[in-house]
């Protein structure tokens, strides 16, 4: 998503944990500024940081997508308090707090700007031995339309995307067992899992002038998942 917007004119920051050089390579090849900032956000100063960093850096920002999230595999009845504080501290909590400091920029620049939040398809769904994934991406549905209705009259986009099942870190597990990576592909009616690649429209559609009237909403890009 980070390139797609570079590719789409953007100069990108990007944060995360680990390594970020090859993204940060990736969108300096496509003649935009990049800036790659480490920060985790289960910290609760993480977000004031990262966004007075970036500023700092490209003295403003416009678009802010939510991509962060973390998964802890578990039966219910064995789920730690721990886990679930971790996973709804990330993929919840941070959400709001980066979209408030980000909001609080823009209004005090009197600018409108975007928030993509990234969903899942468990913001629709239950999904097995995931509770506290399934309880966070299931509010920040909530969330995104909670923002929204504030935020559009102040000019602030506050839109979601839903990804289906992708091949990446957190379905590693899933796509290791063939039995649930053949139940799972038998429902997909695209007959495949979906690549990072896949999100790249999506993101660069609701970053964009083209979906100025697009407030609440969230986008699956789910090979036909909800559909079927």
């Amino acid at each position: 998503m980070a390139i797609a917007l570079a590719e789409a004119g953007a100069d990108v920051a990007v944060i995360a944990r680990g390594d970020l050089d090859a993204t940060e390579n990736a969108i300096r090849a496509r003649g935009q500024r990049a800036f790659a900032f480490q920060a985790d956000l289960s910290n609760r100063d993480a977000p004031n940081t990262i966004l007075n960093a970036v500023i700092s850096s490209f003295k403003r920002a416009d678009i802010l997508v939510n991509n962060a999230g973390i998964i802890r595999r578990a039966d219910a009845l064995d789920t730690s308090d721990e886990d679930w504080d971790a996973v709804l501290e990330v993929n919840l909590r941070s959400v709001f707090a980066l979209s408030r400091a980000f909001a609080r920029a823009l209004v005090a620049r009197d600018s409108g700007g975007r928030i993509i939040n990234i969903a899942s398809m468990l913001s629709f769904q239950g999904g097995i031995r995931v509770p506290a994934y399934t309880a966070a991406k299931s509010g920040l549905l909530g969330l995104t339309r909670a923002l929204a209705n504030e935020l559009a009259p102040k000019g602030i986009n506050v839109n979601a995307i839903a990804p289906g099942y992708m091949a990446t870190d957190n379905t590693q597990g899933l796509r290791d067992d063939p039995t649930r990576s053949r139940d799972i592909l038998a429902r997909i009616p695209a007959a495949r899992w979906g690549t990072p690649e896949d999100l790249q429209g999506a993101v660069v559609f609701l970053a964009s002038d083209a979906s100025a009237y697009v407030h609440g909403t969230t986008i699956t890009v789910d090979g036909g998942w909800m559909a079927r």
